[in-house]
């Protein structure tokens, strides 16, 4: 391997949290805006399957609320955010405060390489606040970047661009 440092060596950690997540188009592969999203073409189909299922696991934790599960998909080593801070802010802003669903389609990997994989989705979610009743459906496009991390695919950062309200 070479000693090369990433794109991103010497460059200021992105500071947006794991949720409020704003789009920085220079780190993902392409724009978020676009209409067309074509698969990559060089994902072996065991990484493939992989990267897939980790992704349907990241969904299906925070939709069951399940904080370990949702943890464990998360990156130990990446500045986009820190799983402690994660812990506490989706316990307690979300999880606790919210009945959730949300659904992913037109879920794509549009980015592959052996380290690094940019998984493309287009995410419904339904929030209800439990203390007030009050629902909320958000809808964007979420690139999920995934790293291979010991043989496992896991979170290291996300780029959502939320759709503008339908009026």
């Amino acid at each position: 391997g070479s000693n090369q440092g990433g794109v991103n060596d010497g460059e200021a950690p992105n500071t947006n949290d794991a949720i409020g997540h704003g789009v920085d188009e220079k780190k993902v592969g392409f724009s978020l805006t676009g209409e067309t999203i074509e698969e990559a073409e060089n994902v072996p189909s065991e990484e493939k399957e992989a990267i897939l299922n980790a992704f349907n696991v990241y969904i299906d934790a925070f939709n069951k609320k399940d904080i370990e599960r949702y943890l464990g998909t998360l990156s130990e080593n990446t500045e986009s955010f820190d799983k402690e801070e994660e812990r506490v802010y989706m316990t307690e802003e979300v999880f606790n405060e919210y009945e959730l669903d949300r659904v992913a389609t037109d879920v794509t990997i549009v980015k592959y390489s052996e380290k690094e994989a940019q998984v493309f989705s287009v995410l419904e979610t339904s929030m209800k606040q439990i203390s007030s009743g009050l629902a909320v459906n958000p809808a964007g496009r979420q690139v999920t970047v995934f790293t291979k991390e010991d043989g496992n695919w896991l979170v290291s950062s996300i780029h959502y661009i939320g759709d503008e309200e339908k009026k």
